[in-house]
């Protein structure tokens, strides 16, 4: 039984790649999560939404809507695009306070580490961190606007 991460979502993608001894097959469930991510528009491909550290280019975009993020991305790098995608997955409608607990350890649980290039596990957690940024900030701005009555 892997620790449970605070998201549902989350934590049943890590116990299924936990789950597969077969390192083949987890690059096939990556494969097939970056498949079903929708495309990023072309308005939100710049700097300010770029991961840093990445050899791919990778663009994680997070919107709060009701107190729950929601998020986009993309990645030029099919396996970039994978791990993107399970992480947008992972951290769909939660809050930001919730995606702020979210901890990395969770990456080493998954068994990808041991397959993905030292490059790559880098990338991910960067991808991580820069979404869990992005929910900092959106949380500092929603707190500094008044409340609608």
């Amino acid at each position: 039984m892997v620790a449970p991460t605070g998201s549902t979502a989350l934590d049943q993608m890590v116990e299924r790649l936990a789950g597969t001894s077969d390192p083949k097959r987890r690059y096939e469930y990556v494969l097939w999560l970056a498949k079903k991510l929708e495309p990023l528009p072309a308005e939100f491909r710049h700097e300010a939404f770029q991961v840093k550290g990445c050899v791919s280019q990778v663009f994680v975009v997070a919107e709060l809507v009701d107190g729950k993020l929601h998020w986009r991305g993309d990645s030029d790098a099919a396996i970039t695009k994978g791990l993107l995608a399970l992480l947008i997955a992972g951290l769909e409608g939660l809050t930001p306070e919730q995606a702020l607990r979210i901890d990395p350890a969770f990456i080493a649980a998954t068994g990808l580490q041991a397959s993905l290039t030292p490059s790559r596990a880098n990338g991910f957690l960067n991808i991580l961190r820069l979404m869990q940024s992005q929910a900092q900030a959106l949380a500092a701005s929603a707190e500094a606007r008044p409340a609608d009555f």
